[in-house]
């Protein structure tokens, strides 16, 4: 029971530093690259694209590895290739060297979705309260990513926003590898994962038709979610620096108020977490989708402390969101290809979370933030009626673990 408990821990720490990591780079470019290297926000954000194009597509093959292989060694990989490439993020002269060091990031970035979710909710009944309390951890990882690194550049210099972190990961990992004590394909998943997984069928209980259905509106909910979700947190800093002249006039305090938003509305997974575990998951989630819609219409002409509370409501709902789309896959996968169904819907969300930079480059450069809140609650709107497509054998279906039970 402890070895799982300090497992769990070595989990949510993972998720903290996944999140933490790809949106250093967001505060940095906000609050001070802009001008240790001339170029307009609009102009810089986009060095950043390759990263989630790579936090996208390497998932797939992270999910492989961790099936075929090993999910505590993709693991440890994770936090020391993930540590190792912010230093050298940290070591960059010009935004090329900068994009090369946040691609590779990026490959490493992309192993903790589709390993550590398949991981956390192994061998549990209810699976709603553990991802919640994993997603409060990645999302605090997101509040602290603007919190410190505001106070690092203020304190020291950029460079020890990426660097400082990094050292820390690295050291975790060293943790990890030595909690574990592995050896490549001998952890109890390589062996059973590599016979599973040549008879994929869908999990008893749920209709063919049905099973199509529940992952259409998965992958279609998952992809705006991760649109509305990447636009948000990247762009929040940038929000406040220019919603909040008065009240944010350091990037210290940009990041302070990024920090209480995004930790307020990372507990909001919690109360996710318990309604979808006892009551309907479709109900849950349009409530959730069609409060973010109404939010992000009234945001757009918002300025002061009027946009500072809004910006915390919207924020609740769309973290709120994150384990709803979690628990659907962990109901209809099957345990020895679960990490290939996280791993594609991470593919997904994170393809289209690359394409969100480009948008917010692009909102920012035209109509500033108006035009992108628009846009946000439309996408809201769509995630809404998607959902009420959801068959009702997904309210009826056990978790993956009871049934194994």
């Amino acid at each position: 029971m402890q070895h799982g408990r300090i497992r769990f821990l070595f989990l949510n720490v993972g998720h903290f530093l996944d999140h933490f990591f790809v949106l250093i780079f967001a505060t940095a470019a906000a609050l001070r690259l802009t001008i240790e290297w001339d170029l307009s926000y609009a102009a810089l954000i986009p060095y950043a694209t390759p990263s989630f194009v790579a936090f996208a597509v390497c998932s797939i093959p992270a999910g492989w590895l961790a099936d075929r292989w090993s999910r505590e060694g993709m693991m440890a990989v994770f936090f020391i290739g993930i540590g190792s490439s912010s230093v050298l993020a940290g070591l960059a002269e010009n935004p090329l060297q900068m994009a090369v060091s946040l691609t590779l990031l990026g490959v490493f970035a992309a192993i903790y979705h589709p390993v550590g979710l398949a991981m956390v909710i192994e061998g549990r009944k209810q699976t709603g309260v553990p991802l919640a309390i994993n997603g409060v951890f990645g999302n605090l990882g997101v509040a602290s990513a603007a919190l410190i690194t505001g106070f690092l550049i203020d304190s020291w210099d950029w460079q020890s926003a990426f660097m400082a972190p990094g050292i820390a990961s690295i050291g975790v990992g060293v943790l990890y590898l030595s909690f574990n004590k592995i050896a490549p394909g001998i952890d109890g998943y390589g062996d059973e994962t590599m016979s599973a997984a040549k008879t994929i069928e869908p999990r008893p209980g749920i209709a063919r038709n049905s099973l199509l259905r529940i992952f259409s509106v998965i992958l279609f909910t998952t992809a705006l979610g991760g649109l509305i979700f990447q636009s948000t947190t990247f762009a929040l800093p940038k929000v406040f620096d220019e919603r909040l002249p008065v009240l944010a006039s350091t990037a210290t305090l940009v990041g302070w108020y990024a920090f209480l938003v995004f930790s307020l509305a990372s507990f909001a997974q919690l109360l996710v977490g318990y309604l979808i575990d006892n009551h309907s998951v479709r109900a849950v989630f349009a409530s959730v989708a069609i409060l973010q819609a109404i939010l992000f219409a009234i945001m757009v002409p918002l300025v002061g402390l009027s946009a500072l509370i809004v910006a915390a409501a919207f924020m609740l709902v769309v973290f709120g969101q994150i384990p709803i789309n979690d628990v659907l896959v962990g109901r209809i996968a099957r345990s020895e290809w679960r990490s290939r169904a996280y791993a594609l819907r991470s593919l997904v969300s994170f393809t289209v979370m690359a394409s969100a930079v480009p948008l917010i480059a692009w909102a920012h450069g035209t109509r500033g933030f108006t035009a992108l809140f628009g846009l946000l609650s439309v996408a809201a709107s769509l995630i809404f009626i998607a959902v009420l497509f959801l068959p009702t054998q997904v309210e009826e279906t056990e978790s993956p673990a009871a049934q194994a039970a």
